[in-house]
Order: structure tokens, then C-alpha cells, then sequence
């Protein structure tokens, strides 16, 4: 099979692999010839669509002819626009939902903390309120790393440093402080060491209101000002983290306590066809055995929202999701961009041509369950089930927004590939086996099976058993090379 209509109401096909011009393809019982080289991942026109015409895949329209487009020819951003515009009214239109959900009794062997959280690693993190102490934050982990060394039951030390803490105002302040609240606050970190400067905005005391009640022996705070050595005095209290983390085990902890992430970077033209689908497939398996996922890149559901509307859970839902979607295109107007400036050079390159379109293959990643909560950026989830949250596409944002809001482990799709790595788990799925072969040092799952014969259900349950594995101790790639980074959205000014 050399091309995939994904939809019959599609009027373009996507190539599986590279098409030469003149080359004849058996399709659906007839012959197309492309009339150009199209290469693999990109469009094929299916019949002749006229200027303005939509452009439809995946069953919905990626966007508008630009010019008249013969059968056989190449679709991308030559001969195809956008169709998307500023800020839309919505109407509740509920779609029925039949996902059961219900606590399986599904067991992983994890760390059961306070409040009923579980956590599926057992570290202990060190988190800056402001980017001057970084620097200290970096050598305590350093030493600690070393002195400790092989200390039962502690998975590793690790700092998590970032550019803000000071100079912020306001809501921007706020959102950094809500960020690094729930990072403390994050069942894989056993205990938190939180290193402060002294007269920074985000200062320790400022701090503490927004984290709230905390225990004393599980979080430990540092002003470096107010120390002789800093790097001593940081190594003194992270020995007595070690002493409070290294008590707990792994033991049988539900699969319902799970919350798992839903990210995509480096999209292409193979994302929306293996990668997303087959996650989807996975979310919804987790949420029928109670557990939770979230799904975020609000940008990257410009296109696609109303398909997530649908699946409100109640019209309070949906009114929350058309905030969700108008708030952030209000961001973008906001500072004079389009909405639409999405894909990125490189989804360009791997066939994904309109925003529209990325977006169908984007929110694929949520499956078919309901959205029950839409969480605002820095907001913990507290309802069980397939959540939305407010992030930006870029990577390392959304990512760390996820783990703050609760999530033990990332689901990460990727056709262009990416080493990134953040403070939980990160599982890189590869859309194409191309990339799964070039980059086994990044990629941890091979979706691209389901063009090579495999099946859904099969793959499905392939990656699911793997996601529990992870869950139970085994590292991804990222963790083996030590990629572990955050990374804040920042809104405001800069004092």
C-alpha cells in the first residue's frame, strides 16, 4: 500500500512512502499517477478540488485550496491555506459517550505517599525559587549525588533550575509560584529540598503562602543569603531528606491512581494516522480503569476544539473549554500574531501543512473518553478522568505544566524525534519505524508498526503493558541519558 485514505470523506490520500511523478498506484480499485514527487508523509490530491475549495482528511476540512488542484498533485502549503479565523462563537452540542469507567483493582508496584498519592519513582528534588540560586541548586545535587551514593530506595537527586523567581509581577509572578508548588508538592519526589536567594520576589516566605500546608519532614526550604556555606548547610538537609525518603517501598498501588500526560512535539505527517491514535487508544483504556490523563497544547486544538466540546462532560465543561480555546487565542491577538502561526518548519517538512490539520492529528492523543475538568496553567487535577489543561505547544512548557499538574508520567508523540526529558518519566513514541531504527537512544516505542501490519489492539495493549513497566521502575531513554529539565510560561513584564 503506497498511499492511506484515512476517511472516505477524505479528498486527499497520505503517502506511506516517498511517490515518484508517472509512477501508477493501485488505489481503492483504481489507478492514480502522481503527477510530481511527493514526499513520504505529505498529501496526495485524490480528485481535482477547485479554488476555495476545502481540503478534507481525517473526515473534516485541514483548510482551503489556494488554486485549482489536479488529481495526482502534491497538497501542502503551495496550493493549501488556512481557513482559520479569530475569535469563534460555540454552541453546546453534546455527542454521546459510551466509555465505561470504573476502578479495575489493577495493581503497579509504586510509592504510596500522603493524601493517597502515589508517586513511580521515589527522588528527592531540589527547586530554586529564583533562577540566582540556580548555580547553588546545580552543585548541592552534584555533591549529594556523590556523597550519597547507593542509598537504598531513593531513585536519584536531581535540580530543577529555571530563568524566573524575581522581577515578575502579578499573575505572571503567581503562575511561576503555582508552578513550583506543584512541583513540590509532585508524588515522585519523595522529599524537596527549596533553596531560596533571600530578597528575591518569589522569596521563601512569599513562596510558602502559595504552597500551603506542607510536612516539615518531607519539605525542607534554604535561604542561601542567610547561610555561611550554602553548599553545606544544602548537603546537611538533603542528608536529612535521604533519611525521611529512603522509608518507602514499592507496594501494590491502584492503577486508578495513575495520571498520565498527553504531549506531542515534532509532529508529521504519519502523527495522526500511528502515534496519536494509539495513545488515545491508551488514554482511554487508563481512564476505564479509573485512572486520569491530560491533554494540553491549547494551540494545537485551534481547528479541532469542537470535537473536545462534544465530549463535555456537562455544558459547564463546555463553557470552560470555550475559555480555554478564545482565552488563548485572545494570548495570540493579544500581541499581534495570528492564531494560525502553527505547524513549525519542521511539521511543514514532515507533511502537516495547516494548523487545522495538525490539530485533527494532535487531539487524537484524548481518545474518545469524556472531558470532565479543564485545568488553568499551574491548577492540580482533582477529577478522575481525561482532563484539558492550559499550556502552550512548545515542548518543555507544556511538559513541566503536566507534571505539575500531577502527572507521575508523559506519553510523548514524535515524527521528527527530540532527546527532551523532563521531571517525570517522559515515554517517546515514534510515529514512523524510520526514526525508531536512526534514534533508539531517544525513542521508546515504535508506533509505526501499525503501517507494517500490526494492529491497533494489539500495539495497544503492547504499549500499555510497557507504560506499566515504566510506571514500576523502568527508565526511558531520556532518564538513561539524564535529560531532566523545566522549563516556566512567562506572560507578564520583566521588572
Amino acid at each position: 500500500m503506497a498511499v492511506l485514505k484515512i476517511n472516505e470523506k477524505d479528498n486527499v490520500a497520505v503517502a506511506l512512502a516517498a511517490l515518484k511523478r508517472g509512477q501508477t498506484i493501485e488505489f481503492a480499485g483504481s489507478a492514480i499517477a502522481p503527477l510530481e514527487d511527493i514526499p513520504a508523509g505529505h498529501k496526495i490530491a485524490l480528485k481535482e478540488i477547485s479554488q476555495g475549495e476545502e481540503v478534507v482528511k481525517y473526515g473534516f476540512p485541514i483548510g482551503r485550496a489556494k488554486r485549482k488542484i489536479e488529481a495526482g498533485r502534491w497538497v501542502h502549503e503551495h496550493n493549501l491555506e488556512t481557513s482559520l479565523g479569530p475569535i469563534m462563537q460555540y454552541e453546546y452540542g453534546p455527542a454521546p459517550i459510551s466509555l465505561e469507567t470504573r476502578d479495575s483493582g489493577k495493581t503497579i508496584p509504586g510509592y504510596r505517599r500522603e493524601k493517597g498519592q502515589v508517586g513511580v519513582r521515589n527522588e528527592i528534588w531540589i527547586i530554586p525559587t529564583v533562577s540566582c540560586v540556580n548555580r547553588i541548586a546545580e552543585l548541592i545535587a552534584e555533591q549529594a549525588r556523590y556523597k550519597f551514593k547507593g542509598v537504598e530506595n531513593i531513585d536519584g537527586i536531581y535540580e530543577f533550575k529555571h530563568p524566573y523567581g524575581c522581577s515578575q509581577t502579578g499573575e505572571d509572578q503567581l503562575a511561576t509560584q503555582k508552578l513550583l508548588a506543584g512541583l513540590v508538592n509532585h508524588p515522585n519526589a519523595a522529599a524537596v529540598l527549596v533553596i531560596g536567594l533571600g530578597c528575591e520576589n518569589n522569596h521563601v516566605a512569599a513562596f510558602q503562602e502559595v504552597l500551603g500546608d506542607y510536612d516539615g519532614d518531607r519539605v525542607k526550604f534554604m535561604v542561601a543569603q542567610e547561610v555561611d556555606d550554602e553548599i553545606a548547610a544544602g548537603l546537611d538537609l538533603v542528608g536529612s531528606l535521604l533519611a525521611y525518603a529512603r522509608r518507602f517501598k514499592r507496594t501494590p498501588c491502584p492503577v486508578s491512581a495513575l495520571t498520565v500526560g498527553l504531549k506531542c512535539g515534532g509532529s508529521d505527517g504519519f502523527s495522526g494516522i500511528t502515534a496519536n491514535p494509539l495513545v488515545g487508544v491508551f488514554s482511554d483504556m487508563l481512564v476505564s480503569h479509573g485512572g486520569s490523563t491530560i491533554l494540553t497544547e491549547v494551540p494545537e486544538m485551534f481547528g479541532a476544539e469542537t470535537l473536545l466540546m462534544e465530549r463535555a462532560l456537562n455544558r459547564d465543561v463546555f463553557e470552560k473549554i470555550v475559555r480555554l480555546i478564545n482565552d488563548f487565542k485572545e494570548y495570540y491577538i493579544s500581541y499581534g500574531q495570528p492564531v494560525y502561526e502553527n505547524p513549525s518548519p519542521g511539521n511543514r517538512r514532515g507533511g502537516i501543512t495547516t494548523l487545522e490539520e495538525k490539530s485533527l492529528g494532535c487531539t487524537q492523543k484524548g481518545g474518545s473518553s469524556a472531558v470532565v475538568d479543564v485545568l488553568d496553567y499551574g491548577e492540580r487535577i482533582s477529577k478522575k478522568g481525561l482532563n484539558l489543561l492550559s499550556a502552550p505547544g512548545n515542548d518543555m512548557v507544556a511538559s513541566t505544566a503536566l507534571a505539575a499538574a500531577g502527572c507521575q508520567l508523559i506519553l510523548f508523540t514524535t515524527g521528527r524525534g527530540t532527546p527532551l526529558g523532563t521531571c517525570v518519566p517522559t515515554v517517546k513514541i515514534a510515529t514512523n519505524s524510520t526514526l525508531y531504527r536512526n534514534k533508539p537512544q531517544w525513542m521508546d516505542f515504535n508506533a509505526g508498526r501499525l503501517l507494517e501490519g500490526e494492529t491497533m489492539p494489539e500495539l495497544a495493549a503492547e504499549l500499555w503493558d510497557y507504560v506499566m513497566e515504566v510506571a514500576s521502575g523502568r527508565l526511558t531513554g531520556s532518564e538513561k541519558m539524564g535529560f531532566r529539565e523545566i522549563a516556566i510560561f512567562k506572560n507578564g513584564v520583566t521588572l
